[in-house]
């Protein structure tokens, strides 16, 4: 049996597109981890893409929010009581379907949405890093149309 070595790549693996956009995803993952982890309050990404949709689009219905933001109803759930513990958010009953709660972002949610703003902004910057200004507006255009197609 021989020894593993870290960082080595079959070759008919390395220049493929799928194994490079899994590559870039796993240290985007990483950053976004580390970024976030380095506040120290607990806060993730989803917390922050919760944030940012209530702040962009209102005040929704949890079910809404899951759709907008990709996350699960249950971690919807879960994130928001962690977050109107800390007055990020509002929770109310919904007075047209009093099963359905409506959240609203708080002052507080919007000063700490500007501040996980900073962090990724860093965390952007150390992700395309290796990528010049003009290769960073090449490289967003390819991965939108990556993105959107069918």
């Amino acid at each position: 049996m021989r020894e593993t070595q870290p960082g080595r790549t079959p070759s008919r693996l390395k220049d493929r597109p799928t194994w490079l956009l899994g590559r870039a995803a796993a240290r985007s993952s990483a950053l976004l981890v580390s970024g976030f982890e380095a506040r120290g309050d607990g806060l993730r990404g989803y917390h922050y893409r919760l944030l940012a949709a209530l702040d962009e689009f209102g005040p929704a219905s949890q079910a809404d929010l899951g759709r907008d933001t990709g996350i699960d109803r249950s971690d919807v759930t879960a994130a928001l009581t962690l977050m109107a513990e800390r007055g990020l958010v509002v929770r109310e009953v919904d007075p047209g379907n009093r099963r359905r709660n409506i959240v609203s972002i708080t002052s507080t949610g919007g000063a700490t949405l500007r501040e996980l703003d900073e962090v990724l902004d860093g965390i952007q910057e150390a992700l395309l890093a290796p990528l010049s200004p003009a290769e960073r507006v090449q490289f967003a255009k390819i991965m939108t149309r990556l993105g959107n197609a069918e």
